[in-house]
């Protein structure tokens, strides 16, 4: 009988991948391949699985692991280990490759947000850390910096420690409000280009006054680069997601930094239980899963994979560029999410249908398809997380969809 990892090996080599033809996922072509062993939970379960040519979302269940991560996290689930151990260990791994003094994996970069945010304010006082976020009386500092334009919905992790968070624009108010209360100054680097502080000068206001850092770049792999970039520049911690460019399991993280601070951080890290972050558990298997995807992710040839995403949506460009009414662009954005993204609009006097509409009709048919954007009269598609020859079936469905309500 074939092995799994050996059928997904073949699919590069399949006509669109072999059951895609026919509109099959991944895992169903695999069972018409031999797998006598499978078993298709999602439909046992009437859950939809779809074709994902939004991105990396987490409502959409992020990106896909690699066979070799599975076979890691396969690996790890036969075996006990102590937790600390094995993340002194993978987190010395992780620091050695990222080049920078310590790492650790966390239950995704929100989660790095808050132990990071924790163990500034505790450092590696254990009755500090339980007494997370009731701050008051503590004697801990309570105070976090951020720009008003890098005020995210994510940065309630911050909040989760019972800081207060004040806000700023420019470096004179920055300065200004730094006080002896000042525990932390946070950067969101996918608003870099938003806010009126760069990240280089953010760091060296807070040098200055000798304040730590702390740099979300949750989204911003790829480029690989971003991986060292930050920790480089100056950021004491630095947190990536595990589940979107990586391809890491979906619930684990990274937080990269300081010893010092990589160090306090796990002072409120499962498995202590008295502290605001033993919700937050990471297992063994998904520690072990997220060195692997990061191994990985750091060997793979970058400029082939950009260029099959440039190949794979210039397919969908070219499917419907020629369509009365329709404008098409290939932007990249600059931080975040920084691969070929078509942008799609049109004229709804010539296009009958809205935005939401569209994803509507890719969303119910077969198979189903989800794209980002939406509204009035526009969509938005990346191909960063097709399988190869997903991208024709993709082409076509939006074409038919959009000729269908044309005029």
């Amino acid at each position: 009988m074939p092995k799994r990892r050996d059928i997904l090996k073949q699919f590069s080599t399949w006509p669109i991948l072999g059951g895609l033809a026919a509109g099959a996922s991944p895992i169903q072509a695999l069972a018409g391949a031999g797998a006598s062993d499978y078993r298709d939970y999602f439909k046992e379960l009437g859950v939809r699985t779809f074709i994902n040519a939004a991105g990396t979302y987490t409502f959409m269940t992020g990106s896909l692991m690699q066979e070799e991560v599975v076979d890691a996290i396969r690996y790890a689930s036969h075996e006990f280990v102590l937790l600390d151990e094995l993340q002194d260990k993978v987190g010395e791994r992780i620091a050695s490759l990222l080049q920078c003094e310590a790492a650790t994996v966390t239950s995704g970069a929100a989660s790095a947000i808050t132990l990071a945010t924790a163990g500034i304010l505790s450092g590696m006082d254990e009755k500090k850390a339980a007494m997370i976020p009731h701050l008051e009386g503590s004697g801990m500092k309570n105070e976090v910096i951020m720009q008003k334009a890098h005020d995210i919905v994510y940065a309630h992790a911050i909040r989760n420690c019972g800081v207060k968070v004040v806000f700023v624009e420019t470096r004179a108010e920055l300065e200004k409000a730094i006080n002896p209360k000042t525990a932390l100054l946070f950067f969101v680097n996918a608003n870099n280009l938003e806010g009126k502080i760069r990240a280089e000068e953010f760091v060296e206001v807070a040098k200055k006054y000798s304040i730590p850092t702390l740099n979300d770049c949750a989204a911003d792999v790829p480029p690989v680069e971003n991986l060292w970039k930050y920790t480089r520049m100056g950021f004491d911690l630095v947190c990536f997601s595990g589940g979107k460019g990586i391809r890491g399991p979906q619930s684990a993280g990274l937080l990269l930094g300081k010893k010092e601070y990589i160090a306090a951080a796990r002072l409120s890290a499962p498995p202590r239980g008295n502290t605001v972050g033993r919700g937050m558990k990471v297992n063994k298997e998904e520690i072990l899963g997220m060195l692997v995807a990061l191994e990985l992710y750091l060997t793979r040839d970058h400029d082939k994979d950009w260029k099959l995403w440039e190949r794979q949506i210039n397919t969908v460009h070219d499917s419907i560029k020629s369509i009365a009414g329709i404008q098409v662009k290939i932007d990249v954005p600059p931080i975040a999410n920084h691969i070929p993204t078509l942008n799609i609009s049109w004229d709804v006097k010539q296009i009958r249908i809205s935005g939401d509409e569209l994803k509507e009709k890719l969303r119910s048919g077969h198979p189903s398809i989800e794209v980002a954007g939406g509204g009035a009269n526009a969509v938005s598609i990346t191909t960063w997380m097709l399988v190869p020859g997903q991208e024709r079936i993709v082409a076509t469905r939006l074409r038919d969809a959009l000729m269908k309500a044309s005029v």
